[in-house]
Order: structure tokens, then sequence, then C-alpha cells
């Protein structure tokens, strides 16, 4: 491939990345605002209620974050290649993580599942709210770990690729640094939730350090690109 041809591709694909690191945090965060937006509050008769009435938004949200999943291939297929003159092999083990996370995102047939069982009359008439209720929790019980283990997945393919953007001119190196800590800060905050699930909601505020490194990061390869640089230029 000649040196033009590569910069070309190089540069596409790291803006593609940036667009999708940006993309991906309004499909999650705006999926998981309407839902909490239709379910609202109140007792569990009151909170289903709200569903049945927002349906199709409640749906559209639970669509919304499996595209997450769907477009994190594509962010992780982007950074490879955009990454990989760096370190093949590492570039390559980051990828395989994040497609793990990725993959995780399979499970959201549970969320669908739990949401027929909550909204379908076939469901609601022949089971009480007691049974009803427990079936729920275990669904939400197994929601919350797989999305566990997916965050664990993502913490080690977003660490392995911000290790790589430190020893490039592509990103600020306070800014690689930063994104190699908010992504171990995300392994944590996954692994103390499915040993200690009942910190799970306490622990919502370890978020915040790699929304703000993926959003600076999303928007400098949007902006930026990254040329390709002699390997003499990496920093080992």
């Amino acid at each position: 491939m000649s040196t033009t041809s590569e910069s070309s591709v190089q540069m596409r694909y790291a803006r593609i990345a940036g667009f999708v690191y940006l993309l991906l945090i309004v499909l999650f965060m705006g999926g998981q605002f309407l839902i909490d937006h239709v379910t609202g509050s109140g007792a569990f008769a009151e909170r289903t209620a709200h569903i049945i009435a927002g349906l199709p938004l409640y749906r559209a949200a639970l669509v919304m974050q499996f595209l997450a999943s769907v477009f994190t291939v594509l962010l992780a297929y982007s950074l490879y290649v955009v990454l990989k003159s760096v370190d093949e092999h590492i570039a390559r083990l980051a990828l395989y993580f994040r497609l793990g996370e990725a993959f995780g995102g399979l499970t959201t047939f549970v969320t669908f599942a739990a949401l027929a069982l909550r909204t379908e009359p076939k469901f609601t008439q022949s089971l009480d709210t007691g049974q009803l209720k427990a079936l729920l929790d275990l669904a939400h019980a197994a929601d919350f770990a797989s999305f566990n283990i997916g965050i664990v997945f993502f913490s080690f393919g977003s660490t392995l690729f911000y290790r790589l953007f430190l020893r490039t001119p592509y990103l600020p190196r306070a800014l690689s640094a930063f994104g190699i800590f908010a992504s171990v800060l995300t392994f944590v905050m996954a692994v103390t939730c499915l040993v200690m699930p009942a910190w799970g909601d306490a622990l919502q505020v370890v978020w915040i350090p790699i929304f703000i490194a993926e959003i600076a990061t999303g928007i400098l390869l949007l902006v930026r690109g990254a040329r390709p640089v002699p390997a003499t230029t990496f920093v080992r």
C-alpha cells in the first residue's frame, strides 16, 4: 500500500472511530435516559403502567442500547486499523477484548423477555404479582451480571488501546494516560459489582472519568484524524 493510500485509510478510520466514540455515548446514555423517563417512579404496578403506556418509546430505548453493542464492533475495528502500526499484537488483543464486550450485547434478549413478562397479557394474567416480580428480579440479576462481565472485556480493550495511543502523537499524552486510568477504574467497578451487587448504584460515579476520556478522544479523532508517522516516532 502506498504511503498516500495508507495515510488516507488511517485518517478515515480515525475519524470513524472518533464519530463512533461519540455515537456510543449518545446511544447508551440516551437509551438509559428514555428507560428511566418512561418507567418513572412509584410502586411496581405504577411503573408497569408507565411502561405499557410508553411501550414503543421503551422498546426504542432498548434498541438504542443494543445498537451501541453493534457499533462497538465498528469502533474496535477502526481503532485496530489506526493503531496496528504501533504494535499489531497488542492492537489485535485489544480488538478481541472489545469484540467480547460487543458480543455481550446479545444478552439484550433477556431485557426484551423481561419486558414481555411485564407487559403482555398472556404472561401477566397467568402469573400472580409475586411470581411476576420474582421472574423480573431474576431477569434483572442476569442482565446486571452480563452487563458487568461485558464491562470487564471493555476495560481490558480500552486500557490496551489507550496504552497504544500513549505511544503515538495522535492524542495528547495526558489524555491517553487519563484514558488508561479511567479504563482501569471501570474494571474495578465491574468486578466490585459482580462481587457486591448491592454497591452497584453507589459505584455509578465511576463512569464519569471514562465518559470524559471517550468524549475528548472522540472529538479529537473526529476533528484531527490520525496521520501515519514513522515507527521511530512511537514511544516504547
